[in-house]
């Protein structure tokens, strides 16, 4: 096509007007590039759902009693004594009984100046009354129901 060339329409050259110029070509698609693959780790069998923590742990040497560890020991205090204790006699019966059983912590304080086994008792005697299995009738007094 050279410069002299007019369209029959519109008297312009072919370059400006829109009836000689040829279609715009359309757009070729590229074509997408796949996305990456995650690669998986080798797959294993599924491991069952369990209750125990998925990594061994150890259990830490406990220092003191628990309170959990003294419910069954207050229990048999109580029934030995006719199902009532004050709390002076309940906490010297659990000392009586623990004296040579004590772990190394026992005997120290508590930040509140309380010896550990004491609150430990005192924690159990709370569980057993959440638990119904002791009242709390009057203060001071170790109750069995």
């Amino acid at each position: 096509m050279n410069g002299d060339d007019y369209c029959e329409m519109c008297d312009l050259p072919l370059s400006q007007c829109h009836h000689g110029r040829p279609p715009a070509p359309e757009p070729v698609a590229q074509p997408k590039a796949p996305a990456p693959r995650k690669t998986k780790a080798p797959s294993t069998p599924r491991a069952r759902k369990s209750t125990e923590p998925p990594v061994a742990t150890r259990s830490a040497v406990r220092k003191w009693t628990s309170s959990e560890e003294l419910e069954p020991l207050i229990l048999q205090l109580l029934e030995e004594a006719d199902g009532e204790l004050d709390n002076d006699l309940a906490l010297a019966a659990i000392e009586e009984r623990l004296e040579e059983h004590f772990r190394s912590g026992d005997r120290d304080r508590t930040p509140t100046g309380e010896l550990r086994w004491q609150l430990a008792a005192r924690k159990a005697r709370q569980s057993l009354i959440r638990q119904g299995l002791m009242t709390k009738e009057r203060p001071g007094a170790w109750t069995l129901p």
